[in-house]
Order: C-alpha cells, then sequence, then structure tokens
C-alpha cells in the first residue's frame, strides 16, 4: 500500500486549492482517509476524515465549512478540496489510511510524502 499526495502550493488568503491523495495497492474503500497538516517543530494535527463504508466526513473544528474531503474509489484517490483559504492553514499536509476510524494521527499505519502549503499574500 503506498499513497501519492500532492496539489499543495502557494496560495493568497481566500483562496482555494484541491488536494489529492492516490492509492495503490488494495482498494481505498477498505480504508479510513484522512488529512492531517504539520508545521516544522510542532504535532501532526488532524483535518479531516472519511470513513471507508458510508463515507461519512469528519472534520477539525478549525476547517469546518471551508474544507471538503471526497473519494474516488474507482480512481483510488480520495480529495480535500480546501475554500476560503487562511494564513493559519499554513502547513504540509499528509494523507493517510488505516483499517480503523480515528483522528490520532499516531494510529495510521499508511502515510503519504506531504505536500506543502503556503497561504500568503
Amino acid at each position: 500500500v503506498q499513497l501519492q499526495a500532492c496539489g499543495g502550493g502557494l496560495v493568497q488568503p481566500g483562496g482555494s486549492l484541491r488536494l489529492s491523495c492516490a492509492h495503490s495497492g488494495r482498494t481505498l474503500s477498505s480504508y479510513h482517509k484522512a488529512w492531517f497538516r504539520q508545521l516544522p517543530g510542532k504535532e501532526r494535527e488532524f483535518v479531516a476524515r472519511i470513513s471507508r463504508g458510508t463515507g461519512a466526513p469528519f472534520y477539525a473544528d478549525s476547517v469546518k465549512d471551508r474544507f471538503t474531503i471526497s473519494r474516488d474509489i474507482p480512481k483510488n484517490t480520495f480529495y480535500l478540496q480546501m475554500n476560503n483559504l487562511k494564513p493559519e492553514d499554513t502547513a504540509v499536509y499528509f494523507c493517510a489510511v488505516d483499517m480503523f476510524a480515528t483522528t490520532d494521527p499516531s494510529k495510521f499505519h499508511t502515510w503519504g510524502q506531504g505536500t506543502e502549503l503556503t497561504v500568503s499574500s
């Protein structure tokens, strides 16, 4: 199982960006899928999760109503649509999958390599 994250970049405040996480190996629908983010010297922070069965999303309060997590099972890819971006969203974003529904990054065993988002004018 491998994950490949992409889509980061430089965006102005208020802008939008979509991150993608392509999954190779076992069918994506077998896993709970999540996005985390991390700033240098800080712990990895939960952003959003989508359930493996129902596809129900769950968000951190800091991104609720601005970010949307979704999946495309035939493409084995999941996404993080980020709208109304703020400078405090600046971080390296990581995708992850696991068999358990959790927001604890230490419980996720499969990670993408990270993609950097900078929100700045």
